[in-house]
């Protein structure tokens, strides 16, 4: 309770300092990010519909010196000269060597009935008819036309630009085919950046060059034509997944065609970006630096109050422990009594049913020798708890301490026949490797007992089923070392320096204080030894007593 009561403080101090220093900061910094933002869409929309512009004119300039050549080609020269195969071809072959990029891939001369009269170029189109083609028709009619992308008779991606001329009553025309990859070149000059795309399509939304990313020539843009007006018109279009794609249309070919630039904002890396990222850097750290002023002040402040109130309770929280531990002590010698009496009836009636068995009568039985067993079984059981009461005796008789002549090894085997219960119950063997001739030493034998029945105990608690504790004792000059070691989990590395701290635990809630090793440490302390840990995770753990030899004489 206490502690929810100091975290709410803490959130209370934190919360309206925050408010007050930093709430007109953060509205200040939306404003210019909201601004900066709003500039920054503008800007990208003005190099889209710049760009698109200045592309849809060097198109324009593209088909328009093209149209004019063949204009000045059809007033300059007679019906009669131009449908003369020879005078076509050398007049082809003359254009392309003044005019080298010129992009022309053939010349062809056509009567009003569609038949191609003459041709100059790679393909063998003499004598075909054009009558039926869209674009022959729309060049009589208008005079100058720009065809659409298609496939005709050679079956390759190509448009053609068309002049008529006049001969007396009669109409002809002069027909040139543009090359295909001088015009996608010239278009593809607008894909800048990573995701940038340039290309045109029809008023049907049809590819007349090929796209960058998604689409082919001749196929379907499923870019709506009828949302660009006149001019040049920038459009949004969202990416699932993605940045914001941005698209500017301009008209041309006399409304024909749409040059189309495609741009996903988020590549744009301009001067009001890196404007925008700073303003916002500045507000952030300016928000950290005071965010972690204010946590850092509140948290001293409250840790503080926290701190002295649990200093407190700590030292409520040991006398009462104590205060149990000599309740439990007291119950402990009194459970012990109370068994010692019924024991000692088993133990004289099963010496008196020993006594009987001596005589001729009950050794002629049949069933002498199981009886014999059995009486043997339970005075060897009656011994085990006899032994047992005495240990719990000798653990409870007295809590203020007091210097005893102990035998290390004979309080460590009192210590294991109390656990030992325990430890089978969990399948875990304990094995005691005993070093002889310990010299006695002067020291208080229950609260040594204390501090190895709670190692003992941490270390079946740590293992929790099937494994072993080895117990060693060891004469080390003026010391005994007494190592108790798990084959356990171990102890990590971070947790390791705080095992000792009272109240520190690692078991689940209401299985223990976090007081045994704290106690068991000041009590070795005091009697001028040590307890030390080795553990790693994975590899069990090791606790070492060392208690100094205080001879007996000394004491």
């Amino acid at each position: 309770m206490k502690r929810t009561l100091y975290k709410n403080l803490k959130l209370k101090l934190i919360s309206i300092t925050l408010a007050m220093s930093i709430g007109p900061l953060i509205l200040l910094g939306g404003g210019i990010y909201y601004q900066f933002g709003k500039l920054y869409k503008e800007r990208i929309e003005d190099q889209i519909r710049h760009m698109a512009r200045s592309q849809s004119n060097a198109v324009d300039v593209f088909l328009r010196e093209r149209t004019t050549i063949l204009a000045m080609i059809v007033e300059t020269h007679t019906f009669e000269s131009l449908k003369d195969q020879d005078n076509l071809s050398r007049l082809f072959r003359l254009i392309n060597r003044r005019a080298e990029g010129l992009g022309l891939v053939d010349l062809g001369v056509i009567d009003d009935q569609g038949r191609q009269l003459a041709y100059a170029g790679p393909y063998s189109l003499k004598g075909l008819n054009y009558y039926q083609q869209p674009w022959f028709d729309e060049a009589m009619r208008r005079g100058k036309y720009i065809s659409d992308v298609y496939m005709g008779f050679r079956q390759v991606p190509h448009f053609i630009i068309a002049v008529k001329g006049e001969t007396g009553n009669s109409s002809w025309i002069l027909r040139a085919t543009i090359d295909s990859d001088i015009f996608n070149r010239l278009v593809r000059s607008a894909q800048v950046g990573t995701s940038g795309d340039g290309f045109i399509v029809n008023r049907q939304g049809v590819f007349q060059t090929s796209p960058r990313f998604d689409g082919v020539i001749l196929g379907d843009s499923k870019i709506d034509t009828q949302k660009f007006g006149e001019g040049t018109t920038v459009i949004e279009k969202k990416v699932p997944g993605s940045d914001t794609r941005y698209i500017g249309g301009s008209w041309l070919k006399d409304g024909d065609w749409v040059m189309v630039i495609s741009q996903i904002a988020g590549q744009e890396k301009g001067w009001l970006v890196r404007a925008r990222n700073t303003e916002i850097l500045i507000i952030a750290i300016g928000c950290l630096v005071i965010c972690s002023a204010i946590v850092l002040i509140s948290h001293i402040l409250v840790r503080h109050l926290e701190q002295t109130d649990k200093e407190m309770n700590e030292l409520n929280s040991q006398l009462i422990q104590q205060d149990k531990l000599a309740a439990l002590g007291k119950m402990a010698a009194g459970i012990a009594h109370e068994i010692n009496n019924p024991l000692a009836v088993i133990g004289e009636k099963a010496g008196w049913m020993e006594d009987l068995l001596a005589e001729e009568e009950f050794r002629n039985s049949v069933n002498y020798q199981e009886f014999a067993a059995s009486i043997a079984k339970i005075e060897e059981h009656v011994d085990r708890a006899r032994k047992i009461t005495h240990s719990m005796l000798g653990f409870a008789r007295r809590m203020e301490p007091r210097l005893d002549d102990v035998e290390i090894n004979r309080v460590l085997d009192q210590t294991i026949d109390i656990m030992a219960n325990h430890a089978r119950i969990n399948d875990i063997e304990i094995r005691k490797h005993f070093t002889d001739r310990l010299p006695v030493i002067a020291s208080d034998q229950s609260q040594l007992q204390q501090v190895f029945m709670n190692l003992i105990n941490n270390a079946i608690d740590a293992i929790g089923s099937n494994g072993t504790i080895d117990i060693t004792t060891q004469l080390d000059k003026d010391s005994i070392n007494i190592i108790i070691r798990d084959d356990g989990p171990g102890i990590p590395e971070a947790i390791k320096k705080k095992i000792f701290d009272p109240f520190f635990t690692t078991k689940q809630s209401g299985k223990g204080t976090g007081l045994g090793l704290s106690i068991s440490y000041s009590i070795i302390e005091k009697m001028g030894g040590r307890i030390t840990v080795e553990s790693s995770e994975g590899k069990g753990t090791a606790f070492v007593v060392s208690l100094p030899v205080v001879l007996p004489e000394k004491k």
